[in-house]
């Protein structure tokens, strides 16, 4: 197993990602498009989610696939980014058939950063329907920029010595013997920390592929200090958090496959997190399947993908947070501000 030639979600066969990025709001919408429609599920763990669309992905309901996931900053306004994400798929004749009608499925997931300094007072209409349209126009496959950008851009999460450090938008992959392919997005905006006590290691260092986050590996001694959790409680408030991520395959799963897919994924959030899954975080993953590949033993085959879709979300989030720059004038520092980009 290795990480696909981008080391991004886009390794994964039949997915395109776009990104709207607004920086006087600091904020922004990253929305995952399938070039067919996918089996699709997902799990929420934390205590204070905000979603559109996730009660259609229970492998019980009726439509089987989707055709976009939105991942977006700005609280229950964000959720508008999906209505922009689907307009623009409307208008390309995308959606589920109704007759002669078209609905694009499209759930989405939402962080908080309304107190990171941006401009909100966006008046009668917030900008979000917009920044998804404009993110669905421009998805393409191929490479995409990380950190400070789409629905990473206003994230936060806890820092070193109680303080506060940006987050942003993390992605990776994984290419197995098999040939499938696994592959992660997130916006990481967590109450907890991503980094281990004072210093710059991460949390999901075991995990990591070549030096994709620093090649820092796990602290030694291990520090006194991180045996406490520290969390954002003492800073922007307890309900400033969420992390949101889309872990993606081209295997062949369908709907309830999808959703244990999703169940172990966030086993590589709380590797790289700590502490997560809180009643102040919001914690959603999505799972994606875009059907290219055939199990060729599909529960045993789905133990394999999951533990490899838990590392590369952990290594996801660590990107994110390692490729995250901090916005000017902001009292919020980046992790490259503190320790340096190795």
């Amino acid at each position: 197993m290795k990480p696909g030639p981008l080391n991004l979600i886009t390794d994964v066969a039949g997915l395109a990602v776009g990104q709207a990025t607004d920086d006087r709001l600091r904020s922004g919408v990253t929305a995952v498009l399938c070039d067919e429609p996918a089996a699709a599920s997902v799990m929420v763990l934390g205590g204070a989610p905000g979603t559109r669309e996730t009660d259609l992905l229970a492998p019980e309901q009726t439509v089987q696939a989707v055709d976009a996931v939105v991942l977006a900053g700005g609280s229950a306004f964000g959720l508008d980014a999906a209505s922009g994400v689907q307009a623009r798929l409307r208008e390309t004749g995308r959606g589920f058939a109704v007759g002669d009608a078209r609905v694009p499925i499209v759930p989405a997931a939402i962080l908080f950063d309304l107190l990171n300094g941006g401009d909100k007072g966006w008046g009668r209409f917030p900008p979000y329907r917009e920044l998804g349209y404009e993110a669905a126009a421009t998805a393409q496959g191929g490479a995409f920029a990380l950190g400070r950008i789409g629905a990473g851009a206003g994230a936060v999460i806890a820092g070193p010595d109680g303080g506060l450090l940006k987050g942003g938008l993390g992605s990776a992959s994984a290419l197995l013997d098999s040939g499938i392919t696994v592959g992660a997005l997130v916006a990481v905006n967590a109450l907890g920390m991503a980094t281990v006590g004072h210093g710059p290691h991460f949390w999901a260092a075991p995990f990591e592929e070549g030096a994709e986050f620093g090649g820092l590996g796990l602290p030694a001694p291990w520090p006194a200090e991180a045996r406490l959790p520290v969390t954002k409680l003492g800073g922007i408030g307890s309900l400033a958090n969420t992390t949101i991520a889309i872990v993606a395959t081209d295997a062949a799963l369908d709907k309830a496959q999808a959703r244990r897919l999703a169940v172990m994924a966030h086993d590589g959030l709380t590797r790289a997190i700590w502490p997560a899954h809180t009643p102040y975080d919001g914690d959603t993953v999505f799972a994606l399947a875009t059907g290219r590949h055939s199990l060729a033993d599909p529960a045993a085959d789905l133990v394999g993908l999951g533990a490899v879709a838990a590392a590369v979300l952990a290594r996801a989030i660590a990107r994110g947070v390692y490729e995250a720059q901090s916005w000017p004038d902001c009292h919020v520092p980046a992790w490259s501000d503190l320790f340096g980009k190795r």
